[in-house]
């Protein structure tokens, strides 16, 4: 999707300005560093930039129409034509580091208006977790030029649900100096203090609560979605009552993808993932480096210096990474190391598909990934489908005890209906992730009606299948790009690499948002 030009300036001065949601006597600041506190009451009303320079309170739905379909002509088809006026808040609130160390954090709050029955009263609450991103300023209060913003503010805020949307400890302003990256515990604390602060705000903001809460986020954000709904269950039922959960393309499994991309098939993207993931793990753990906290038992030269304070950064994009040196682009492994995994894995050479994981200037030592292959064989977890109880292993690498740590499928069941989106296709989470957690749940007695599990890259069902509009929405839009790819010229194998490079950040998100929001649907009233 390309992004939604407003004035930059104006959105950026009302972000950080100091001025309240609401009265002219300004915010009430607490000085608590309890969780969950909102330090701002209200907290700050974002204007909306308009082409003349001048600045609104909200954003109107014919107007948000126009810029969704500028931005990407049909958008509006799948997002819903927006029927609810959006005013934006920026707030700030105390959560918890992996340690379980004081922080803070901000995040967005939606709240839609309007004189349709769907936009006034009492309304659904939606918490949506957002994925990976390398930017440090990354801010879901961002209408400007954050895309995935303007996505779930058109699917759900637009639609009638006010949306609490954290940006994560350790970006934009938070004083945390990392992130606590698919770290189960500190990601459901941090988006649960994000709710307890957005419901402070809430009265004052002209938010009313109508008791249904629902829990989304896409890629990273889908595995948080899950953990959060998963540690309201387990440590704070009195606190929340969750209505339902969706999760889209999610890591889920994370001890299983992380066999699988040392031993199997490295995924696309994984070069910043992977450091992501390492620096959390031992910000927690204290054991994922070693002696001091050297880098350099994980790590090649140069990238071992840097890797801990590399990301997130002041980077435009996980491309700015690559470009700059800071990371290899898709070698995350040494030739050597692939011709290992050529002959143990594929019983000969390694697919030529899979060569530009494995070359000159690899991110990953061969001791480690060695060492790493060698535990894998030692002490074996499980497949990906291996149903029930999936983790009935000790290994000793402790990279891969931490991986079975935060694994979704050592928590218990939900106890609410659950969505699980994506596509089978995906390079970069892989979908046999999705369908780890499918098995797991449904081999301790949680399958349908209660779980639904979503392939858009399928064809429909029938005439009757709740999402043939997804699914044939996301063929239509693949089509585009490869139709485009083709007309620029491009080989066919070319064509399936630009197909394979949007297929998880840009083809997939659209259409497991839209199909979370007609899942929460049909138990919003």
């Amino acid at each position: 999707m390309r992004q939604i030009n407003l004035t930059l300036g104006l959105l950026t001065a009302a972000l950080l300005s100091a001025c309240g949601g609401g009265g002219s006597a300004g915010p009430t600041v607490s000085t608590s560093t309890a969780r969950g506190v909102l330090v701002a009451n209200p907290p700050n009303l974002v204007p909306i930039p308009q082409a003349n320079g001048t600045a609104v309170p909200q954003l109107d739905p014919v107007t948000f129409a126009a810029m969704l379909n500028a931005a990407q002509p049909g958008l509006t088809q799948i997002t819903g034509t927006p029927v609810c006026s959006i005013s934006t808040y920026y707030m700030k609130y105390n959560t918890v580091g992996s340690k379980g160390e004081p922080a803070t954090a901000t995040g967005a709050i939606f709240v839609p208006s309007g004189s349709a029955a769907q936009c006034a009263g009492p309304r659904p609450v939606v918490v949506y977790a957002h994925g990976t991103t390398v930017t440090k300023s990354f801010n879901m209060a961002n209408l400007q030029s954050n895309q995935e913003a303007v996505l779930v503010a058109a699917t759900f805020a637009a639609q009638g649900y006010i949306v609490v949307a954290p940006n994560y400890a350790g970006y934009d302003l938070s004083s945390l100096p990392y992130t606590g990256y698919l770290d189960a515990s500190q990601q459901s604390n941090d988006v649960i203090d994000s709710l307890r602060a957005a419901r402070q705000a809430f009265p004052n903001i002209g938010a009313q609560d109508s008791g249904k809460l629902f829990l989304t986020g896409y890629s990273q954000g889908g595995y948080v979605a899950l953990a959060t709904q998963q540690s309201m269950q387990n440590n704070y039922s009195s606190e929340f009552k969750v209505t339902a959960l969706a999760g889209g393309s999610g890591p889920y499994a994370t001890s299983a993808l992380a066999d699988a991309i040392f031993a199997q098939q490295p995924n696309l993207g994984g070069t910043a993932f992977l450091p992501l993931i390492t620096n959390a793990w031992q910000a927690h753990y204290g054991n994922i480096y070693g002696a001091g906290g050297d880098a350099s038992n994980i790590y090649a030269a140069p990238y071992a210096a840097t890797i801990q304070s590399l990301i997130p950064g002041n980077y435009a994009s996980i491309t700015d990474l690559y470009t700059s040196g800071a990371l290899p682009a898709t070698a995350m492994f040494s030739s050597t190391y692939g011709g290992v995994i050529g002959q143990v894995t594929y019983g000969g050479q390694l697919p030529a598909q899979l060569a530009p994981f494995y070359g000159s200037g690899n991110l990953v030592s061969d001791t480690f990934a060695l060492g790493f292959l060698q535990d894998i064989k030692a002490n074996p977890c499980t497949t990906m489908t291996t149903p029930a109880t999936p983790l009935n292993c000790k290994p000793a690498n402790t990279v891969r005890q931490a991986a079975i740590a935060n694994d979704l499928r050592t928590l218990p069941v939900p106890t609410v209906p659950v969505l699980l989106c994506g596509g089978k296709n995906d390079p970069t989470v892989f979908f046999a992730s999705t369908q780890a957690e499918q098995a797991f749940l449904a081999g301790n007695g949680f399958g349908a009606p209660y779980l639904s599990v979503l392939d858009v890259d399928s064809s429909p069902t029938s005439a009757a299948d709740p999402f043939a509009a997804a699914k044939v929405g996301f063929a239509t839009a693949k089509a585009k790009v490869a139709a485009a790819a083709t007309a620029a010229g491009q080989t066919p194998a070319q064509v399936q690499a630009t197909v394979l490079s949007q297929y998880h950040g840009a083809l997939v998100p659209p259409f497991c948002n839209a199909a979370a929001a007609g899942f929460f649907q049909q138990f919003a009233k």
